[in-house]
């Protein structure tokens, strides 16, 4: 058992059993970043989206990537609950300046209940954006895109963060430029006709002097919603939650949830599990460097941080995305390394959350 202090409070730190399985690792390629994606499951089929960037030496603070060379998106499909997995890459996922369809307005709305459907929402350039969308009725085989997103007048940063409500009514969560043009603030977005249009319907907390990005949510009620949030004051890395009482209108923050260590922090993914408990996973960027979980029955309690993997010998960890499996094991699929300058590469654990 490691001791560890964070967000002011003394935290047990113990390993959890975990299988870890390699879902995509290729000679010459940065594989990174799930958060950035999204990760969808029907049953044992499990959906998971990446960035297959280059992989270039860089000092020890930086990605070791090729900035001059794109991030190529990439599909990893498991048909036997994260066991194994086939590297699909879909050139209807390209954006427009690596060959893909130009975007466009969406003019048929999409069935939100329709069997096998998947959105994904994502962002082409910095702090401004702007953001499209995708989407697919055949379990992620085939998408519909890109479609253009409103850009609410400061430039919106999209990554894949939704709550279905009805065949043509859904929530998407997303992060905003600052005022000061910089990154970034969180906020909710509504549709009603299937995604023809969007309405903005809150933001979740106040503009922060740092950045606060990334959200991730889970539904706990008719009306109350709870989204964990990536955040970034000064030196400190953290991760905080907000609540909402009243179907998304207003949040109330409920306080900091996990530290995610150095170098930028670690986004948080949050689930609800079967047995009424949410489930955090994040990266942890400081030593020793690896993947963590903490669990929660209204989110403002939690559990001392359980670590699900861990060993990394340096920083570039995390951005999981995670699904729980009809036999109660939660997939976790984060991307990570094994060497100060390899490429990194995507990798799954398969978990036992254990009961309450």
């Amino acid at each position: 058992m490691k001791i560890r202090i964070g967000l002011g409070l003394l935290l047990c730190c113990s390993l959890l059993p975990a299988e870890d399985v390699l879902v995509y690792r290729e000679p010459g390629r940065l594989g990174g970043w799930p958060a950035n994606h999204g990760i969808w499951s029907w049953g044992g089929e499990i959906l998971v989206g990446f960035s297959a960037a280059y992989h270039k030496v860089q000092p020890n603070t930086r990605h070791q990537q090729d900035p001059d060379k794109p991030e190529e998106p990439r599909l990893a499909r498991s048909l036997d609950g994260g066991l194994t997995w086939t590297v699909e890459a879909p050139r209807d996922l390209l954006p427009p300046a690596q060959g893909g369809r130009p975007p466009r307005d969406l003019e048929q709305p999409m069935d939100f209940q329709r069997p096998g459907f998947a959105l994904t929402l994502r962002f082409l350039d910095s702090n401004h954006g702007p953001s499209l969308f995708w989407f697919s009725y055949d379990k992620g085989k085939n998408w519909q895109g890109p479609f253009k997103f409103p850009q609410f007048g400061k430039g919106v940063l999209a990554r894949t963060d939704y709550l279905i409500e009805g065949p043509h009514q859904a929530l998407a969560f997303l992060s905003q430029a600052k005022e000061n043009g910089r990154e970034g603030r969180p906020f909710c977005a509504r549709t009603t006709d299937g995604g023809l249009t969007w309405k903005l319907v809150s933001y979740i907390g106040p503009e922060p002097a740092g950045f606060t990005i990334m959200p991730s949510t889970v539904r706990l009620g008719p009306d109350k919603l709870i989204t964990a949030v990536r955040v970034h004051e000064e030196k400190a890395n953290g991760i905080d939650a907000y609540v909402s009482n009243d179907h998304a209108r207003t949040w109330t923050r409920i306080g900091p949830v996990a530290d995610t260590g150095e170098l930028g922090g670690n986004p948080p993914m949050l689930i609800k599990l079967d047995d009424g408990r949410l489930c955090l996973t994040y990266g942890y960027r400081a030593q020793p460097y690896g993947i963590r979980a903490r669990f929660s029955r209204d989110g403002e309690h939690w559990s001392e941080v359980k670590t699900i993997r861990e060993g990394a010998p340096t920083w570039e960890v995390g951005y999981p995305r995670s699904v729980q499996r009809l036999d109660g094991k939660i997939v976790t699929v984060y991307y990570y390394n094994d060497g100060l300058h390899n490429e990194r590469f995507i990798a799954a654990s398969i978990w036992d959350p254990g009961r309450p």
